[in-house]
């Protein structure tokens, strides 16, 4: 096998552009999850499960956002292997319209006054293809980028698709920082759609750039080399299963505090600490900013020092901040607010999320990396980002205050931890088929 990651050498312009790609599908997806995590926690619960006390209405809006973490891996399972049997572009052009129709519909939804029961219902059917779509958007993102980087550039390569999470957060916090300054009436009648009908100029760049990328130059050296699996799945359980359990691992701490941070925290502090819906938002804006920076700083920083050492220490962070985290909330003071958002997602989260990038594909071989890839995250994502947000309400209802959300961010936080003492380190490692 070569010395680089594919016989064909990969120009610089069409690098670009396979990172534009990667970063607009990012950008929406998680535009997708922000507006609906945020709608969750300042609108929904009277708009579809109205007669509700707000905390249980919470908790109803919170199952409908759980479903759709748990149609992740669903949709993983299905697209991780289309993209190992038959390319990796046709996944991301598949998931992006797919994601983007349903965030659509939901914008267009009728609430619970206009056709009762069937309002939540059609919510939960949507939530259900958002969530499908979505189970192979991430891992397809830095899959693709990974396998078209050059090996001493891949942490900071694959970390600047990553951005594109940071540009959908941002995006999606901007928007709904202007929508709550509409007054109440405003805002429960029309002003909640418009975030999910914008989502329609990201998902038709992100179409016009995904049509113009080329096929992995991996995955084309696996056709060529005669490798194609054909059943990645089953191969992929078999033949990595420990390292899949690592992954899941690794990926609880990131995924899980990142939802309690963004929907629970967020309420957290616009309604326990009776801070308004602008001071929590905004916080997000403020956290999204730097963290266009810290991506990539730590995607650049895991190619010079290592993945496992940066993930590690990102990890270690959040595990030890989760309770300082909260104290600072709980001073009631903006700017201090602003500073543990930022803390807690620009080091805990999106360090460990940004070196994910390229320390995930990795760690499998390539014939069935798609499909590693998504069982791994997506199980992950289940049970940290899916089960984290009903499951902290639940904490926040029984503690009625923020330590015992502290104390789970802190759990999550120390099985990450743990979970880099079982992987190796990967940095300049041969990605190509075997």
């Amino acid at each position: 096998m070569s010395t680089q990651q594919s016989t064909r050498e990969v120009p610089p312009k069409e690098l670009r552009r396979v990172v534009t790609a990667s970063a607009a599908g990012s950008a929406l997806e998680w535009y997708d999850f922000s507006i609906y995590g945020t709608a969750s926690a300042l609108v929904f619960s009277q708009l579809f499960f109205p007669g509700l006390d707000s905390k249980t209405g919470l908790l109803a809006t919170l199952g409908t956002y759980a479903v759709g973490f748990c149609a992740r891996p669903i949709g993983g399972l299905f697209f991780g292997y289309i993209g190992d049997r038959y390319g990796r572009k046709l996944v991301l052009l598949s998931t992006v319209m797919l994601m983007g129709a349903a965030t659509l519909l939901i914008g267009l939804l009728p609430t619970y006054s206009q056709i009762g029961i069937w309002a939540p219902i059609l919510l939960l059917l949507l939530r259900v293809l958002q969530g499908f779509g979505s189970g192979a958007e991430q891992a397809g993102a830095s899959l693709i980028c990974t396998e078209f980087a050059p090996r001493h550039r891949r942490g900071l390569i694959g970390s600047l698709a990553f951005a594109g999470i940071i540009l959908g957060t941002l995006f999606a916090a901007g928007v709904f920082a202007l929508i709550t300054r509409l007054p109440e009436e405003a805002l429960l009648s029309w002003g909640w759609r418009v975030p999910f009908l914008l989502s329609i100029v990201v998902v038709a760049a992100g179409v016009y750039i995904r049509f113009g990328i080329g096929e992995s130059p991996v995955f084309e050296e696996v056709k060529k080399s005669g490798e194609v699996a054909r059943n990645p799945l089953k191969e992929a359980v078999r033949g990595e299963g420990g390292r899949i359990l690592a992954v899941l691992g690794l990926r609880v701490g990131e995924n899980g505090t990142s939802y309690l941070v963004s929907v629970l925290a967020l309420s957290y502090v616009a309604t326990d600490l009776d801070l308004g819906k602008s001071v929590s938002t905004q916080a997000l804006v403020v956290a999204s900013l730097v963290g266009l920076a810290a991506v990539p700083f730590w995607g650049w920083l895991s190619d010079r020092v290592g993945r496992r050492v940066v993930y590690r220490g990102c990890a270690l962070f959040l595990t030890l901040f989760a309770f300082p985290f909260f104290w600072l909330l709980d001073t009631r003071v903006p700017a201090l607010v602003y500073l543990a958002f930022t803390l807690a997602m620009s080091i805990g989260v999106w360090g460990m999320y940004s070196v994910q990038a390229a320390y995930f594909p990795e760690l499998f071989r390539a014939r069935h990396r798609y499909s590693a890839l998504t069982i791994s995250k997506e199980i992950g994502a289940v049970l940290g980002g899916g089960l984290a947000p009903i499951l902290g309400a639940s904490l926040l209802l029984w503690a009625g205050g923020g330590w015992a959300l502290a104390a789970y961010i802190a759990v999550l936080g120390a099985i990450s931890f743990a979970s880099t003492f079982i992987v190796p380190e990967t940095k300049g490692c041969d990605i190509t088929v075997g």
